[in-house]
């Protein structure tokens, strides 16, 4: 296979294919149909107000209702909202209808990385320079507990500059989902890419197994063949839990070594990405990425929440009794142990009024969390209820309530007869439809 030094970022022409109304939301004018799978499309598509180019995906609901995928698309939403990285494909906001999901994310025109690898293997300081960029997007994921599970170069995306982007955090897990062994155990990913401790089904963790994929990206870049690779799927995974493969002759040595690290069959002495970063090999031309203005960019942004002075594309989507997606997404939680109002009074009033509530009804000890959040401490810690007050508009407020600790007879004794109905009986009636 020939080698390639530089990659050029030219897209072929793509079947347009139109959507019924291009005015999406009155937003965004969709174009050309890019890429499609089973249950979602992604179209290039304007925003009107700018005049800028986005990426949206349209995921079906009928198409992921009663199914694990609702609950990965939620996931996937949590996720892509907090990344905030030069090499991740960044999501804008979410828009939805009763019957289809809108992803509106960064549009990146270069296409898959996949693709340019396809035509020949990368040259050893063109594979570096993008592995260095993947395992920046890598490294800053996990260090947000983050962890993809699905890394391989067909998610993989290049912008204008040639520069690499991640995409496709559908089979995403996060630290909430690690069991009590201090691991990971739903069976996911890509045969080639997926890692030998997943193919054991005894649990695995998610940046281990990151890092494997990653090594296997690294190899293909370099070599331009898979390291694993087999017509017939078992014997591949026998290679892979076996951990045999070959490098080229092409290969520099310590090149070499340094897979040998990354595809450790191991993950106990499997390298790090810290390991990784200070590596001779990746060293070479690195220029590690400052995220100090996205920090504070993400700090100041959580501030904003706290004080919820106006609620974002998000949460308008789970508030909006035409747009709720929680009931699709997660049709397993109960219903007990939630509950929203959206009520026509200001976030201090109602913040007032529960104290009140609480201070006649005697049902225990509150706690301020945040400006507009109150957490209810029942008497001897038998429960506890958290509650936040978000503002929807000048006039309107959701109040959110959650049962965090106790059982939910005591969940409903307080919330249920006691709190909710004073405050549905106040001056401030609630809205027909919150």
């Amino acid at each position: 296979m020939p080698e390639i030094g530089n990659v050029s970022t030219a897209t072929s022409p793509v079947a347009v294919e139109k959507m019924d109304n291009n005015a999406l939301f009155g937003k965004y004018e969709l174009g050309k149909l890019l890429g499609c799978g089973a249950f979602a499309k992604v179209y290039h598509a304007r925003n009107l107000s700018n005049g800028e180019s986005v990426a949206i995906k349209v995921i079906s609901k009928n198409k992921i209702a009663g199914s694990n995928l609702m609950s990965n698309v939620k996931r996937e939403i949590s996720i892509m909202r907090r990344l905030r990285h030069p090499h991740i494909v960044k999501l804008f906001e979410v828009l939805a209808t009763k019957t289809k999901i809108y992803f509106v994310m960064e549009f990146v025109k270069g296409g898959e990385l996949f693709a340019k690898v396809a035509k020949g293997r990368f040259s050893e300081d063109l594979g570096r320079k993008y592995f260095q960029q993947l395992i920046s997007a890598v490294g800053y994921c996990h260090s947000r507990g983050i962890f993809h599970r699905d890394l391989k170069p067909e998610n993989l995306l290049l912008d204008d500059n040639g520069d690499l982007k991640v995409s496709d955090f559908g089979l995403s897990a996060v630290t909430d989902q690690v069991r009590h062994d201090g691991l990971l155990h739903t069976l996911c990913g890509t045969p080639a890419y997926v890692a030998p401790e997943i193919l054991a089904k005894k649990g695995y963790d998610g940046a281990k197994v990151d890092v494997w994929s990653c090594g296997v990206i690294l190899f293909v870049l370099t070599a331009g063949y898979l390291p694993f690779n087999d017509p017939n799927l078992m014997m591949m995974y026998k290679k892979i839990y076996k951990g045999e493969f070959r490098c080229p002759k092409w290969m520099s040595p310590d090149l070499k070594r340094f897979l040998s690290r990354l595809l450790d069959t191991n993950p106990k002495t499997r390298i790090t990405i810290d390991e990784i970063i200070r590596h001779p090999w990746f060293k070479k031309g690195y220029k590690e990425i400052s995220f100090y203005d996205e920090e504070l960019q993400d700090e100041k942004m959580e501030k904003e929440d706290e004080c919820n002075s106006t609620m974002n594309a998000f949460d308008l989507i789970s508030f909006s009794s035409g747009l709720n997606l929680s009931g699709l997404f997660d049709e397993s939680a109960d219903t007990v142990d939630n509950d929203r109002l959206v009520l026509a009074e200001s976030p201090e009033t109602i913040i007032e009024k529960v104290e009140n509530i609480v201070k006649v009804e005697n049902v225990g000890r509150l706690k301020g969390r945040k400006e507009w959040g109150l957490e209810l401490e029942g008497q001897n810690g038998k429960f506890v209820i958290g509650f936040d007050v978000h503002r929807l508009t000048d006039s309107l407020v959701v109040v959110e309530v959650r049962r965090k600790a106790g059982s939910a007879g005591l969940y409903n004794e307080v919330w249920t007869n006691k709190i909710k109905p004073e405050l549905v009986s106040s001056p401030g009636v609630p809205v027909p439809g919150g």
